[in-house]
């Protein structure tokens, strides 16, 4: 089985410069990188200087290099791949083209040792040691450099159960593997002689190969006290590694340990590493609200400590798992480089051939052909981290959300990067290009100014010569479930449709009337504008000024680290019509009401219809508007809405068949004989009516909900009355309070969304005046804290006394007062800030309302055996 299209030519082992005759402006035009970024050498060594910052060898520049994490040698990505009936081979030549397309020039992975060495450490010469080599010859063709962690630690199943490993790390756990005589001579054997192996296809030696520019011992370790055991395990891995000639950086985990810093801090090592997930991980759907002040900051508790500031220090792992927002990835790169890191590299790409049921890891999810916004999101973080420089400051959110070349807006889902020779954008904006004319890059999703198109994939423009350029466009992403609730490799969460869709361009030189001929493998394509605009379908283009000739560019023609016919993508995902839709909470009666759904799989003559019922009354039949291929909207009338409950379907007509959502049935609900009971339902509810902001009935998969720093837990329990309540309880506390401890930091919180339910009702929104909590409190006295966040993240907070009996405790709106935002969920690693500077105004802007926060706070001791809870029903707006 193969859900993919590879229509690659074939890529020899030393990448041959093809350059077609038009003399040496032409030669330097086109060997330009395809994104402008300061490239690192090709063939060049690291070194860190007295002021601990790593440096190139030849250049003596800074290093800072930007990517990440990719795992098809191993572990689930290996057996998936196989499963799916791709060769590992095929699946890396796959994504390490996307990677190169996306800028990318770092790359970092744990290496499953669990997969490639015996109980003694010995390397084995098996499939994953050389698909491993295979990975590293691609990355040093596209000019990609790497980091290792040679030591991971980990058993090779997640998501499914273990196989069968020969290796020391599945006799050894992380406790055990630093004081455990055994496993440290296993780890020591191992360090040699995975340094000393050569890679078969690049015939160098791991220790010497200069596109490795660093190794990270092993892989986030667990260590307890006594300090003593930490130090000498670390000296001895170290020495392991210079035993064997190699001279470069050997860098270490300072975040994962931190009642053992001091041991790492005063080892002999060269450099420190870090990880950072914002919104922790496997919260189980898609996070929304801004969660921008969550990456805010990355302050480092041992920024000030001598042995610190003197070595340099890198980012292994990163992600903003659960959230499909391409914000978050440009300010985390800021961030980092605020913090002094030199390299940053996101856990984990998905491979291309597993991106469309994300299974490899649920809580992450980044494709350029899946997640086209982010990815481009990724693209720009990128160029942050390069041009931002190293320890440079920044004002408070949201004052810092334009910075440099650099633009991030929450509100538009919009990052981007605007240089005279770079416009590069993840979402539909109206930003005009700084200079037009000095124009040589351009790639997005959605449409801006010099580009207008339909489609949901993205695109790149590369300029080859005045008034020529590349053009590359992505097929269509469509979402069809939450890619972060639990998935399988039998369940598509992200569809590829191949539709063929207008484009305008509009770029100075290029005119009217230009010319498009198509490169890529099996693209014979040929056409010329009318009035700026063309219809095609994904693929790779020259496109020229009328009059141009483009002779001289061949699929083989070299662009930086791309040829100029390589194009990859998923085919078509095969399947019937889907019809995406959540029905909204609540619509306000006496006012029409736009619905809007998104389709996959219908033809552009398809008609679609929306039939509305309110309940067993009048029912409409209403042509749906098609804004694009994969969207369609109508609009209820108001008097179909008086207050009762509304009742509705999704019709597609296509083939003089009628498939109706949800559900995709045969035949309409209109039909005598339609006998399915599926259907979208929402109450229609008079001006007045309280608003739902958060029903523990209803809600669970809406809501987040957890202990903060294992301090407390969450469950659902039914109540006396017999309704179904959310726990926050509060853990005993622990005998030795973990490093970064915060006594007073609340133990369990719930964070719900409401930004969509107080849309649609927008227009009441200046008539709300309380906020009602049904909840009880048991085991101890204590406040509760609510808090309201906006979306500029302004936080409005009050605190009220819960009694042990569930009762309606009613705030009024004016008690919300200016406030620190608590982030939630919790950012890892731990000593990262708990609260956010207050942003806020004097007064809570209801109608830019979002997010509700409730804090249990730590109860204090008190003489019952129950331990403190809060019990919450449920919260609404009056």
């Amino acid at each position: 089985m193969s859900n993919l299209i590879r229509v690659v030519p074939s890529v020899s082992r030393r990448w041959p410069v093809v350059l077609a005759g038009c003399g040496w402006l032409l030669a330097l035009l086109i060997s330009l990188p395809a994104f402008a970024q300061k490239a690192p050498p090709k063939t060049a060594d690291v070194y860190v200087d007295a002021a601990g910052v790593l440096r190139w060898q030849g250049s003596k520049q800074e290093v800072a290099l930007f990517g990440v994490n990719y795992t098809t040698p191993f572990a689930h990505s290996y057996r998936a791949h196989r499963r799916l009936g791709i060769t590992p081979e095929q699946g890396i030549d796959q994504d390490v083209y996307h990677l190169s397309r996306l800028g990318i020039d770092a790359f970092r992975v744990h290496v499953w040792d669990v997969e490639i060495t015996d109980t003694l450490g010995n390397v084995l010469e098996n499939e994953h040691l050389r698909l491993l080599d295979y990975l590293l010859q691609r990355l040093k063709q596209r000019g990609i450099k790497t980091v290792l962690t040679p030591i991971a630690y980990w058993g090779n199943g997640y998501p499914e159960p273990d196989t069968a490993q020969t290796g020391f790390s599945a006799i050894y756990p992380k406790g055990q593997a630093y004081n455990n005589p055994r496993a440290i001579r296993a780890q020591e054997n191992y360090l040699r002689q995975f340094l000393n192996h050569r890679n078969q296809y690049t015939g160098l030696l791991n220790r010497e190969d200069p596109d490795i520019i660093a190794y990270e011992v092993c892989n986030e370790p667990h260590y307890r006290q006594p300090e003593a055991e930490v130090s000498e395990f670390v000296q001895r891995m170290v020495a392991a590694m210079r035993a064997t000639g190699y001279k470069k950086p050997i860098f270490y985990n300072l975040a994962e340990s931190p009642a053992v810093a001091n041991a790492i801090l005063s080892s002999p090592v060269q450099g420190f590493t870090f990880q950072w997930y914002p919104s922790a991980l496997v919260n189980g759907h898609t996070l929304r609200g801004n969660l921008l002040p969550l990456v805010e900051k990355y302050p480092i508790p041992y920024a000030q400590d001598p042995r610190f500031v003197s070595k340099p220090r890198l980012v292994y792992e990163f992600e903003s798992a659960d959230i499909l927002q391409p914000v978050m990835y440009p300010l985390m790169a800021r961030s980092f480089r605020a913090a002094g890191m030199q390299w940053a590299t996101q856990f984990a790409y998905d491979p291309l051939a597993l991106a469309y049921a994300n299974t490899e890891y649920q809580t992450h999810y980044l494709n350029l052909a899946y997640t086209p916004a982010k990815a481009i999101s990724l693209l720009i973080a990128g160029q942050v981290f390069r041009q931002v420089k190293r320890n440079q400051q920044f004002a408070a959110y949201p004052q810092d959300s334009t910075f440099g070349n650099f633009r991030v807006s929450y509100r538009n889902g919009l990052s981007e990067l605007n240089t005279p020779e770079e416009f590069y954008y993840t979402s539909t904006t109206t930003t005009a290009p700084r200079k037009p004319a000095a124009l040589r890059r351009v790639a997005g999703t959605g449409s801006s100014p010099v580009v207008q198109y339909q489609g949901t994939g993205a695109y790149f423009l590369d300029q080859l010569a005045p008034s020529i350029w590349r053009l590359e466009v992505m097929p269509d992403a469509i979402q069809v479930r939450d890619p972060f609730a639990k998935t399988s490799l039998r369940q598509t969460v992200t569809r590829i449709a191949w539709n063929t869709q207008p484009l305008r361009l509009t770029l100075p030189g290029l005119g009217a009337d230009f010319t498009v001929r198509g490169l890529n493998e099996g693209n014979a394509f040929q056409t010329q504008a009318s009035n700026s605009t063309v219809v095609l379908r994904p693929g790779v283009y020259v496109v020229a000024a009328r009059g141009k000739s483009t002779t001289a560019y061949t699929a083989q023609t070299q662009l930086g680290a791309l040829k100029l016919g390589e194009f990859v993508a998923p085919a078509a995902t095969p399947g019937p019509v889907q019809v995406m839709h959540a029905a909204p909470a609540q619509l306000p009666a006496g006012q029409p009401a736009v619905l809007r759904a998104t389709i996959a799989g219908a033809e552009p003559a398809d008609s679609v219809l929306l039939i509305a019922q309110h309940f067993y009354g009048q029912t409409r039949t209403i042509p749906m508007r098609r804004p694009t291929l994969t969207t369609a909207e109508a609009t209820v009338p108001a008097e179909l809405l008086y207050p009762g409950l509304l009742r509705y379907w999704v019709a597609v007509k296509y083939n003089q068949q009628t498939t109706t959502f949800p559900g995709g049935f045969a035949g309409s609900p209109r039909d005598w004989d339609y006998a399915p009971q599926d259907r979208w339902e929402t109450p229609i509810v008079p001006a007045g009516a309280p608003l739902p902001l958060f029903q523990a009935a209803h809600d669970q998969q809406r809501v987040e909900a957890g202990g903060v720093n294992g301090s407390g837990w969450t469950d659902y329990v039914t109540t006396s009355t017999g309704h179904l309540a959310l726990r926050l309880l509060q853990a005993p506390t622990p005998a030795s309070p973990p490093a970064f401890f915060d006594p007073t930091a609340p133990v369990a919180f719930l964070r719900a969304y409401f930004g969509d339910r107080l849309a649609a009702r927008a227009s009441e929104a200046g008539n709300f005046r309380e906020l009602v909590l049904r909840a009880r409190r048991g085991g101890a006295a204590g406040p509760v804290r609510l808090v309201l966040t906006t979306r500029d993240a302004a936080a409005y907070a009050t605190e009220v006394e819960v009694g042990a009996d569930m009762q309606e405790i009613r705030m009024p709106l004016a008690a919300f007062r200016p406030a620190q935002q608590v982030l939630l969920p919790r950012p890892y690693p731990s000593f990262l800030p708990m609260n956010s500077p207050s942003n806020a105004g004097p007064a809570l802007p209801l109608a830019q309302a979002e997010i509700l926060q409730i804090l249990l706070s730590p109860a204090a001791a008190s003489g019952s055996t129950e331990r403190p809870f809060l019990d919450i029903e449920s919260v609404e707006l009056r």
